[in-house]
């Protein structure tokens, strides 16, 4: 009827490599991920500093990562440094750009699980001895991570799908970058892409289901 004869054979027959790609795409996001929330409880301090440096430094981060295309920021790290002499592989511009990303996101969801949680805790924490930054992780920081689990799994599958701008900089290793390689050699590009939509589906279904049984087991009480 559409003139167009499909050829699954192929796609299964690249399948191994496709997971391969996966693999990397996981890797950068946990990556992206793990760089993200450590810079974002960074910023999230930051901006309950008392510093107007600090606390203009962590909002214009947060401004810059939540009100620009994610796709610019990972051109900025690929392209824009390289007017500095800063020349980084597609691999790390890509997850330079995502963690960006995921820190500026992460750093505002934070900021609104510490509206849900007492300042008497904190003050607690020092009657007892505590330091500033002790009360914080000790008490403050657990209850936030609780809080926030739900939009941390969000940005885990977000970052998962950011990884797909790769192919823009040049990122030909990950699941993106595999099966355009493999769509330009075949011009099949209804079944591998059907295919790797399904293998991103899968990953961030897993990723939902391993965040909840997580949060389930960390966040009991």
């Amino acid at each position: 009827m559409f003139g167009y004869t499909f050829r699954w054979n192929q796609a299964f027959q690249a399948l191994p490599r496709m997971l391969d790609g996966a693999l990397v795409t996981i890797e950068i996001a946990l990556l992206s991920m793990a760089i993200g929330v450590a810079v974002a409880v960074a910023l999230t301090l930051f901006r309950r500093s008392d510093s107007r440096i600090l606390r203009g430094f962590a909002t214009s981060w947060v401004e810059i990562a939540r009100n620009t295309p994610a796709l610019f920021q990972i051109y900025m790290a690929h392209f824009g440094l390289g007017a500095f002499g800063i020349h980084l592989s597609p691999f790390t511009s890509l997850l330079a750009g995502i963690a960006f990303n995921n820190a500026g996101y992460l750093a505002e969801n934070f900021r609104g699980a510490l509206k849900g949680i007492p300042d008497t805790q904190a003050r607690a924490g020092r009657s007892l001895g505590m330091s500033s930054l002790q009360a914080f992780r000790l008490i403050v920081l657990p209850q936030m991570l609780r809080i926030a689990s739900l939009p941390v799994t969000n940005q885990m599958v977000w970052a998962i799908l950011m990884t797909s701008l790769g192919v823009t900089v040049g990122m030909n290793t990950d699941l993106a970058g595999v099966t355009q390689e493999l769509n330009a050699r075949s011009f099949r590009t209804f079944e591998f892409f059907a295919l790797a939509a399904v293998i991103y589906y899968a990953i961030a279904k897993a990723v939902t289901l391993a965040a909840r049984l997580l949060a389930a087991r960390l966040f009991r009480y």
